[in-house]
């Protein structure tokens, strides 16, 4: 009996824990949330908002400031959307909410030709929306459900597509200038949610409901991550710290640095090549990576 005790399944206590700590420390190191916050969660009926609303009322109970959460779910008219899920879940939860109703669905299928992706219209839709409503409720702060793959993913989307050094912050201010949103969840692993809502149970509504494809692109970046967090455990979250110890010196943005005005006089020198910097099991797997490639 001793010895089954011990392979006992975790429990959705022990799924928490890690993602409650991460994102508190996500949360304090951006200064995501303040005293007398009015949070709008936006809940699209996926595990990473569940979560995030987990999280968030977790916070609420524990954090040492005082704040408000709302939920808000956006139906955009797909066919098939379950309309009672999400508010026979929030009522059971006593979470307050709205449930906001505009057909995006007839102008993105009208907009985009067949066999396109919906998403980037989709997007700029819901967003508009969501930051309206966010005015007119009040709120201070919109949360969104993106985790640490989502940031790495669109930091190489970025890299690859765009040309361009860009992630996905933990907190910035809104195109128009007048909502501030925060992603709690900038630390945590997609596995880790993953793992969370399936011993969770949420009811969870499919984003495939407008019958778009997948975004391809997205998808072959986020099958390489995750092939290298396979191979190097421990990996990406590598990466997302690489984004937290920026050395502009080493990076070949004129605007940034000021290259121009170097002195003799190092700023800051060679330290982007110390030895400490690169482990040496990293360095030689990558290395062969390298030569793989070459």
């Amino acid at each position: 009996m001793a010895n089954s005790i011990h392979h006992l399944p975790p429990t959705t206590d022990e799924f928490f824990r890690p993602i409650t700590k991460a994102a508190g420390q996500a949360t304090g190191d951006f200064g995501m949330i303040e005293d007398g916050d009015k949070v709008m969660v936006c809940l699209s009926g996926g595990k990473d908002s569940y979560t995030l609303l987990d999280v968030l009322l977790h916070l609420q109970k524990r954090a040492p400031v005082r704040f408000e959460v709302v939920a808000v779910n956006l139906d955009q008219g797909q066919p098939g959307f379950p309309k009672d899920v999400l508010p026979r879940y929030l009522s059971e939860l006593g979470v307050p909410y709205d449930i906001l109703t505009e057909d995006t669905y007839s102008v993105v299928k009208e907009k985009v030709p067949e066999g396109k992706t919906t998403c980037s219209l989709c997007s700029r839709l819901r967003r508009g929306i969501l930051y309206a409503h966010a005015r007119r409720i009040g709120a201070t702060k919109i949360a969104l459900g993106h985790h640490r793959d989502d940031i790495l993913q669109t930091l190489f989307m970025n890299m690859f597509f765009g040309a361009r050094l860009k992630a996905m912050p933990p907190k910035l201010q809104s195109d128009d200038g007048t909502n501030v949103v925060i992603r709690p969840l900038a630390y945590v692993a997609e596995s880790q949610i993953v793992a969370y809502a399936g011993a969770k149970g949420f009811p969870i509504i499919p984003c495939t409901l407008c019958g778009s494809q997948e975004n391809l692109q997205r998808k072959v970046v986020g099958e390489m991550l995750a092939g290298w967090e396979r191979e190097h455990p421990g990996r990406l979250n590598n990466i997302l710290r690489s984004l937290t110890r920026v050395t502009p010196s080493h990076l070949l943005d004129a605007e940034l640095y000021d290259f121009a005005g170097l002195s003799v006089q190092p700023a800051e020198g060679d330290r982007g090549f110390d030895a400490e910097e690169y482990p040496e099991r990293e360095f030689l797997s990558g290395l062969s990576e390298l030569k793989m490639l070459g």
